[in-house]
């Protein structure tokens, strides 16, 4: 899997970067997780840090365009994001299971 930045522009205002970029995939379009391990690494972010919005595949394609969000802490990302791409993306998922193994 080869990722290509294609277009960053940054948002002082909720401290995140937004990035648009373009995979190129040899099997089926990656999972959420692995496309977002490897955005984080080309950005040398935290995987914690990346929330991937959006990953489209045309037919018969091997390549898929896709959105993200890279915040500057992972505390940001909590702060500013929905609930549900949280957990689409899985953070903040072991807090949780750490809150509730407590209780």
């Amino acid at each position: 899997m080869e990722i290509e930045i294609l277009d960053q522009e940054g948002n002082p205002l909720l401290h995140r970067t937004e990035v648009k970029f373009e995979i190129t995939h040899e099997e089926a379009t990656p999972s959420r997780l692995s496309v977002r391990d490897s955005l984080a690494a080309k950005l040398d972010k935290d995987s914690e840090e990346v929330v991937v919005h959006e990953l489209g595949t045309k037919f018969g394609m091997r390549t898929t365009v896709g959105r993200a969000k890279v915040y500057d802490s992972p505390e940001e990302a909590t702060e500013v994001e929905q609930d549900y791409m949280l957990e689409r993306n899985k953070i903040g998922a072991d807090e949780d299971a750490d809150a509730e193994e407590a209780e």
